[in-house]
C-alpha cells in the first residue's frame, strides 16, 4: 500500500487530475466541470462493508453549476449520468491510492438504479465505494465494486458491480 493520506481537499483532487498526486502516466481525476466532487473524506484498502477497501467523497451543490443551464432548460436536475461517473472516478482514484500503476478506465458497471434526483436545491452529494474485489496480477489491475450516491443523505442512486481497471499502455 502507497503512504498517502486518508483524505484529501480540493487543491489535492485537482493535482490528482493533472497527474501529480500518483505521478505521470498512473490514475488522474478529470479537472473541472467533469470533477465531480470537492474532496475525499475517507479513503482504505482494507475497509469497507466487505473489507476489500472503500472511498468516500463530497460534492457541494450549487445552483450555478454548469449541467443544471442545459439539462434542462426550465426543469434543471442534474444529469444521472454524471452521478455514475463520479463512482467511476472514485473507484479509479482509490486504485492510484493503493499504489497501482496505469492509467483509469471504466469497464462497465452491472446494475444501475436511480430513485431520485439532483435539483439545484440540494446541498450536498455524499459518494460512498465499497469495493467487491481489488485484482492486480502481471496482466489485470482492477476493482470491482458496489457504490451509492446520497442527496443530503437520502440515497438516489445505486450501483453494483462496477468496475475500472488501470492499463500502463
Amino acid at each position: 500500500m502507497a503512504n498517502y493520506p486518508s483524505s484529501f481537499d480540493k487543491e489535492d483532487l485537482l493535482k490528482c487530475a493533472r497527474g501529480e498526486l500518483f505521478g505521470p502516466g498512473n490514475a488522474q481525476l478529470p479537472a473541472p466541470p467533469m470533477l465531480m466532487m470537492d474532496r475525499i473524506t475517507d479513503v482504505s484498502g482494507d475497509g469497507g462493508l466487505h473489507g476489500k477497501g472503500h472511498i468516500v467523497a463530497e460534492f457541494d451543490i450549487t445552483p450555478d453549476l454548469w449541467f443544471f443551464d442545459c439539462h434542462f432548460p426550465g426543469n434543471p436536475i442534474m444529469p444521472g449520468c454524471l452521478g455514475l461517473d463520479g463512482l467511476w472516478q472514485l473507484t479509479g482514484f482509490n486504485l492510484g491510492w493503493r499504489g497501482w500503476l496505469g492509467r483509469g478506465y471504466a469497464l462497465g458497471v452491472g446494475e444501475v438504479k436511480l430513485t431520485g434526483m439532483v435539483r439545484p436545491d440540494r446541498k450536498m452529494l455524499t459518494y460512498k465505494v465499497d469495493f467487491t474485489k481489488a485484482i492486480q496480477t502481471r496482466r489485470l489491475t482492477m476493482g470491482v465494486a458496489d457504490g451509492i450516491v446520497e442527496a443530503d443523505g437520502e440515497v438516489i442512486y445505486q450501483v453494483k458491480d462496477m468496475k475500472v481497471a488501470l492499463s500502463e499502455n
